[in-house]
């Protein structure tokens, strides 16, 4: 039997979970470096059983899924992965295994990602590395209007955090409602329009779906009030990037901070690594030692519990 685990970028798999009860049954081959390319992806995996994917890092579309003969089954971190074709794995006959997950660990990202980029961390933090001192002026957050696009889990913690530092908190989503925002202790928006024209600071917390895919495009970003920011780190395709980039360079936003984005990895010749006023992370939501523990102990369960006949946390049943 021959394993696969995907996208190990820092090279911890080994480190953060013990991978000896299944070292007697198997060959366990961790790669770092992420593929790109289905022909390519194929030819590094058409000989392994069983692979362990991190989130949505590699997607499992149908035509790939469908030329991979010897996969079943395929783990994944979480229990939900939108970067993998559950309908064809089933029809394949392959089941998807899933993983618990830290829910606060992205949302603690994304209001560290909120307070960097309000602040200029980065800048300042790379001015004192060059020789310099204070470079330019952030802006505090007390006072301040965040608002949440999206009031799940995720945008239900940035209003807690928004709370505890003494902002006003307003949210808005298409299925919201004003007793949901009660409930957490926000305003409610009546519209995207109305979210954006009062906001010091707009926070995208919402899944990517066809209705959310380009949501904040030009028309939106004019929007928002002058020397606002945005901060996203749902997913990239929520936001259209070159408008946002025009809106940033124009002065009219003050800047953004970004988790996520089209591509990732985000490639090198990329307006978002060399723009001032844009703090990019590389989608480090869920990127912590505890998630991955996680992650991958329950990973080492699901290929257990399947080789032993007793498949645990199937997806797609």
């Amino acid at each position: 039997m021959k394993i696969a685990v995907l996208d190990d970028y820092q090279g911890v798999v080994r480190e953060v979970s013990d991978w000896s009860v299944l070292e007697d049954r198997g060959v366990i081959t961790v790669f770092k470096d992420h593929l790109f390319e289905e022909d390519a992806i194929v030819d590094r995996l058409a000989e392994f059983d069983i692979i362990v994917v991190m989130r949505e890092r590699t997607p499992f579309p149908k035509s790939l899924i469908s030329r991979l003969p010897n996969l079943n089954p395929l783990v994944t971190g979480n229990m939900r992965n939108l970067g993998i074709d559950m309908d064809a794995a089933k029809a394949c006959g392959i089941p998807v295994c899933g993983t618990e997950a830290i829910g606060y660990s992205a949302a603690e990202m994304t209001w560290a990602l909120l307070m960097a980029t309000m602040r200029r961390i980065p800048q300042q933090v790379q001015a004192v590395r060059e020789g310099g001192w204070q470079l330019g002026l952030g802006n505090v957050l007390t006072g301040k209007t965040l608002g949440i696009i999206g009031l799940g889990r995720q945008g239900s913690y940035m209003a807690r955090y928004a709370q505890a530092f003494d902002m006003d908190v307003v949210a808005w989503s298409k299925n919201l409602t004003n007793a949901r925002c009660e409930e957490k202790g926000v305003r409610f928006a009546d519209s995207l329009e109305a979210l954006l024209g009062q906001s010091d600071v707009v926070s995208i917390n919402t899944i990517l779906s066809d209705r959310t895919r380009g949501l904040i495009g030009a028309k939106e970003l004019q929007w928002m009030k002058q020397g606002a920011y945005l901060i996203n780190a749902s997913r990239g395709p929520i936001v259209k990037e070159q408008p946002l980039i025009d809106a940033v360079n124009s002065g009219h936003l003050a800047g953004a901070g970004l988790d996520v984005f089209d591509i990732e990895p985000l490639p090198l010749d990329h307006p978002y690594r060399s723009n001032d006023n844009i703090v990019a992370t590389p989608h480090l939501g869920y990127v912590c030692h505890e998630g991955y523990k996680v992650f991958f102990d329950q990973g080492i369960e699901d290929i257990d519990a399947w080789l032993k006949g007793e498949p645990i946390r199937v997806i797609n049943p």
